[in-house]
């Protein structure tokens, strides 16, 4: 059975450009902001990185059918979890090119499908951060929501990142894997 790893991920990655908005939510909002560049999840947990090689050749196969598109960020949304406990995120429209992209992408490796799992199916989202309570979360979404400058940026490569174990885990790009290569 192939083994699955929360060190290892299949991402989008905005441009390292764009950032500056996103991660100056992120670093008043977003416990992992450490951890996590700014990133549109694909695959999670994914495989270890000793298989990255052989996985790298088999996304290339993947890619080679996809045409780049382009991304808006320009919309906060939020998943509940238990209690009053919220992730706040941005919305990349549009939604049916990560969810084809994911589904492709998917297909190297059937197993690793957590992000399917959830009660909506795959959504596709960047986090920006965490709260407690409904009101402070309503409070939060449209304080940001007034501040936010849609980005867009064009999606024409995933990212196959991992981490070490603690104090040193940081995710870092392993390889990106082009589109129409």
């Amino acid at each position: 059975m192939a083994r699955k790893t929360h060190k290892t991920a299949v991402v989008i990655i905005p441009p390292a450009e764009l950032w500056q908005p996103i991660q100056r939510i992120r670093e008043k909002y977003d416990r992992q902001f450490r951890r996590w560049m700014p990133h549109i999840t694909m695959i999670y947990p994914f495989r270890p990185i000793d298989e990255f090689e052989f996985l790298y050749k088999k996304f290339i196969e993947v890619c080679r059918e996809v045409e780049p598109f382009y991304v808006t960020l320009s919309k906060f949304n939020y998943f509940q979890h238990r209690g009053e406990s919220y992730t706040i995120w941005l919305e990349p429209q549009p939604v049916d090119e990560i969810v084809n992209l994911q589904e492709r992408l998917q297909s190297v490796v059937p197993d690793c499908d957590d992000v399917r799992k959830f009660k909506g199916g795959f959504t596709p989202h960047l986090s920006v951060g965490q709260v407690r309570g409904r009101e402070e979360l309503k409070k939060l979404v449209v304080e940001l929501q007034q501040m936010w400058v849609p980005l867009k940026f064009e999606v024409g490569s995933i990212f196959m990142i991992w981490r070490n174990d603690p104090p040193d885990d940081v995710f870092r790009v392993w390889r990106d894997v082009k589109f129409r290569c």
